[in-house]
């Protein structure tokens, strides 16, 4: 499942060269669905080896949804963890693993939203966009 999210990745935004986004709206696209896609290859689907990932999106005016849709295991108690970030004034071997990804992902989408139905797993939100003409 790791080595699949690269080619994912370069896949999804090929499809959305369409819309003439800027280097920093690709960049900052890119970086959202890397940590989300990873954080379920490494936490939903630890220890197995084949699961699927489903993401979709639309365009919508200045906005673009995502849904992304897995069966692994779900988010502890249901929901999504505390977006705050983690505190980096310490020194750096004393720095947290992880802990930023949820953070980024909360700082650069807006109307996050995750439910687990049924088996599955389902991540929603939106990003803006500034397409340039």
């Amino acid at each position: 499942l790791e080595t699949a999210v690269r080619p994912a990745l370069d896949t999804i935004l090929s499809n959305l060269s369409p819309l003439h986004l800027s280097a920093e709206k690709i960049g900052k696209i890119e970086l959202v669905l890397a940590e989300a896609l990873n954080n379920i290859v490494e936490h939903a689907y630890c220890g197995i080896t084949i699961g699927a990932i489903r993401l979709s999106s639309r365009h919508k005016g200045d906005v673009l949804e995502i849904v992304i849709t897995d069966q692994g295991r779900p988010l502890p108690n249901l929901q999504l963890p505390d977006c705050i970030s983690a505190n980096i004034d310490t020194k750096i071997q004393d720095l947290p693993e992880g802990g930023f990804g949820w953070f980024l992902i909360a700082e650069l989408t807006q109307s996050m939203h995750y439910a687990r139905i049924g088996d599955k797993n389902q991540l929603s939100f939106s990003i803006a966009l500034d397409t340039a003409n």
